[in-house]
């Protein structure tokens, strides 16, 4: 397995594991498990891949075939992130927190997640691993790293904090959901995961 940017050719692997964990199509028996709860259309995506270089994968060499991708990671700036109803809102209240006693600017932060990581390779490390990888790919281009958990959402709530090393900055409500505010350093991947 390898960790690296996602190519043009890994859209089907990442689209299948989407499907795979997403809470409108997860099934009964992950569900407990976690889920991811972002939809993103095909061109999104390209976009998210291509010009953003925002999707980090897990990759399984597979011969003749293209990789099986058992894991992805989402970041991108705010601006692509805006079309998306909650994203949106999200802009709207950042500037209201702050992150260690400093006011948060959305110019100087990026959104992170979905992540997903396959039944499979849970607990091998793959979380963490995915997870400053894609944090590094930010490194000189924001200093501040946010995203948002769902509080029902326990396991992610869980490897954000233990795992991630990420800190809670405060919470929201968005439609009738309940969210945690996170953020972490860019580099912290250096202090971490080296």
């Amino acid at each position: 397995m390898e960790i690296r940017l996602a190519l043009q050719e890994d859209m089907e692997g990442i689209k299948a594991l989407l499907r795979k964990y997403h809470r409108d199509t997860i099934s009964e028996e992950d569900r407990p498990d976690g889920f991811v709860t972002t939809a993103i259309t095909d061109e999104q995506l390209t976009r998210l891949i291509n010009k953003e270089k925002g999707v980090t994968v897990i990759a399984e060499p597979v011969e003749g075939e293209p990789d099986k991708i058992l894991g992805f990671c989402f970041a991108a700036p705010w601006e692509f992130w805006s079309s998306w109803p909650l994203f949106r809102h999200m802009m709207d209240i950042i500037p209201e927190y702050e992150f260690e006693s400093k006011k948060l600017v959305l110019d100087e932060t990026y959104q992170y997640g979905p992540m997903c990581i396959d039944r499979s390779i849970r607990g091998t490390g793959a979380f963490e691993k995915l997870f400053f990888a894609s944090l590094d790919q930010f490194r000189d281009r924001f200093p501040l790293m946010l995203t948002f958990v769902n509080q029902i959402n326990k396991r992610s709530e869980n490897a954000h904090n233990n795992k991630a090393h990420m800190q809670t900055i405060g919470t929201f409500d968005f439609g009738d959901n309940h969210y945690f505010l996170m953020g972490i350093h860019t580099d912290a991947a250096d202090k971490y995961f080296r």
